[in-house]
């Protein structure tokens, strides 16, 4: 079938489409791809007084003494195990609150509930680590609830041993962002056509029948599409509560990259070694985005290209 030619008369009656088209893309352009540039310096010996056209070039030293840093090693780890442990809860958590709230009969009760939930979304890191700081103090309410309820003898400092530090930023971005990640998924559900479940209701099927039967198939297109989304992102774990909430006694395992590049990077002034920090997080999103796109596309699922 041949394609329709895109006549003058189009362009006229799309004028104010193509404009808004032609500033989004500059503004991508002058944003998001004129930076890039930039990235050259994690090639250079850089020197901010030189700058980028009169640095020296060194190929991959700076990569080198990346990956020869046992520090940034351990951030990697760090790194890494946050942003999975984040994406498994927050993704699941976000599906499973969706569904439930699907489920709540009364349409008051479900805006109240679905508002209250959204709300943390607009609050800072900063606010939220010190709801959690005061939370799990010594003298904190989970502290006296623990003790009161004789599950611990005595008040522990959550945030003086380090197996506690990863749960607790799980528990952080669990409760921060659920509701917030649920809303496309209740927008998901709403276009499941009704008349699906009145044939499961026929059929004899309960309510957890209908949502494994139905729900979920018709959902699955989203979820496969977000999860694609969010696997890049595994390596953007965060940089706020760590920063905020870390200290000396769980170093090793409250840094992250994004700290590293701070801490090395920003306040040494090794532009070039923060810079190449950087590409190493975007290589591998990339690298993880295309790779279970591939795995969707092969599997035959829903896939982002």
């Amino acid at each position: 079938m041949k394609a329709k030619s895109f006549t003058k008369t189009d362009v006229k009656h799309q004028k104010v489409l193509l404009i808004w088209a032609a500033i989004i893309t500059v503004y991508g352009i002058i944003f998001y791809y004129v930076p890039l540039v930039g990235w050259l310096m994690a090639f250079q010996n850089y020197k901010p007084v030189t700058g980028i056209l009169h640095s020296q070039f060194i190929g991959l030293d700076k990569f080198k003494m990346l990956f020869s840093d046992v520090a940034f090693l351990r951030v990697i780890r760090n790194t890494l195990a946050m942003g999975i442990i984040n994406l498994v809860a927050t993704f699941i958590m976000a599906i499973v609150f969706a569904i439930l709230l699907n489920e709540v009969a009364s349409k008051g009760g479900k805006k109240v509930v679905q508002t209250i939930s959204y709300l943390p979304h607009f609050l800072s890191w900063i606010i939220v680590a010190g709801i959690l700081h005061d939370a799990l103090s010594a003298s904190g309410i989970i502290n006296e609830l623990l003790v009161h309820f004789h599950i611990f003898a005595k008040p522990i400092d959550f945030f003086a041993h380090e197996k506690y530090f990863w749960p607790i930023v799980a528990f952080a971005n669990v409760w921060k962002e659920t509701g917030w990640n649920a809303i496309i998924y209740l927008a998901a559900i709403t276009s499941i056509d009704p008349s699906l479940y009145e044939a499961a209701a026929i059929d004899g099927a309960g309510r957890w029948a209908k949502i494994k039967n139905v729900t979920l198939p018709g959902i699955k297109p989203t979820i496969m599409i977000l999860l694609l989304m969010n696997v890049g992102n595994v390596l953007n774990a965060g940089f706020e509560i760590q920063y905020i909430l870390g200290n000396g006694l769980i170093q090793k395992v409250s840094q992250t990259i994004d700290i590293y590049v701070l801490k090395w990077g920003i306040s040494q002034m090794d532009y070039a070694l923060g810079t190449a920090a950087g590409i190493f997080k975007s290589v591998v999103s990339i690298v993880l985005i295309v790779f279970f796109n591939n795995m969707a596309k092969r599997h035959g699922e829903e896939r982002l290209f």
